[in-house]
């Protein structure tokens, strides 16, 4: 990068660039831990000369927190995979049950943010259509940080809610569902085909906030891929034309996970894959009557305190899932 024709190139610099900032990602905290332990050595072996029990146990929290950062790198090395340190689009949408659904699906989208924001991630809202009572019947996130997609890829599936429906004057118990889809942001230089006979744009009056402009003005746009069933929408800029390239943009990188997991399938089936994940079943219930317990069906993580996961403690269930299946 020192060179001075190093962006005389500017789409080979990009990459460099960006090749850099993963591996600074890795070797960052790698060093500075190996910065820490190096001092604690030093401290513990003067612990015999100096009778201070407040020293000891202060170096004893130093070593604590270093095992807890040494087990979180050696948690993100499971996250080997293609597209595991890549941005993601975090999509939830309600499933049968109307309001009980749409509702449902709000307070997933508040956990995650919550979630996103904990692990100092950026959060954007691409497209959201409310449900007709409250909440949402769908909505799309953006989230940019380390890892985010290798992360969030563990929330795929279905998430089950059993509650004391607010909406029922009769208190009884309702059950619903809500499915989570997650999709790695793709690199620009990452060639996928898109053909134009293949496509269906549609555009719409934004249903969200955002000035009279956005409002009275078809700039939402949802493109469908006919061959694929997939639908992408966004909303988030009062231009069609923005709105429809980050269409494009999430179209594209959907398009290009299926083809990586079908690489992965096959891959599987030489190999011999033990432990396999069926993405469209049921992965996780929250019940908040009669007891309260977040169980994930898939590694059997178990949390009584509810409201800690809600509110976005969500860390204890992705790590038992990368323990669990790996990256």
């Amino acid at each position: 990068m020192g060179e001075p024709t190093f962006w005389d190139h500017p789409q080979k610099a990009r990459k460099t660039v960006g090749r850099i900032a993963e591996l600074k990602v890795w070797l960052v905290p790698y060093r500075e831990i190996e910065r820490r332990v190096e001092s604690l050595n030093e401290f513990f072996t003067e612990t015999d000369a100096v009778d201070d029990p407040a020293f000891f146990e202060e170096l004893t929290k130093e070593l604590s927190a270093v095992e807890e950062e040494m087990d979180a790198l050696e948690l993100r090395k499971m996250l080997s995979g293609e597209l595991d340190s890549k941005n993601c689009y975090l999509s939830i949408n309600s499933g049968a049950g109307g309001t009980e659904a749409c509702d449902w699906a709000a307070m997933l989208a508040r956990m995650y943010q919550r979630w996103a924001v904990r692990r100092g991630w950026k959060v954007e809202l691409l497209d959201e259509v409310d449900g007709d009572v409250t909440g949402y019947k769908s909505i799309t996130f953006h989230f940019t940080g380390p890892f985010a997609y290798g992360y969030s890829k563990s929330e795929k599936g279905v998430h089950r809610l059993v509650r004391i429906s607010p909406f029922d004057a009769g208190g009884r118990r309702h059950t619903s569902f809500a499915s989570v889809d997650v999709t790695p942001e793709i690199d620009e230089e990452l060639e996928v085909e898109l053909r134009p006979e293949h496509l269906r744009i549609d555009t719409f009056r934004s249903s969200g906030a955002g000035g009279q402009h956005v409002n009275t003005t078809d700039s939402a746009v949802r493109i469908t891929h006919i061959p694929s069933g997939i639908v992408v929408s966004c909303q988030k800029e009062r231009s069609q034309l923005q709105n429809k390239e980050t269409c494009l943009k999430m179209l594209r990188a959907k398009l290009y996970e299926q083809q990586v997991e079908e690489k992965q399938r096959k891959l599987k089936n030489i190999s011999g894959e033990k432990k396999e994940i069926a993405w469209g079943s049921q992965i996780r219930s929250y019940t908040f009557q009669p007891y309260t317990l977040v169980k994930d069906h898939r590694t059997k993580c178990e949390a009584g305190n509810i409201q800690e996961v809600m509110d976005g403690g969500l860390d204890p269930f992705v790590d038992a899932f990368l323990k669990e299946f790996g990256g």
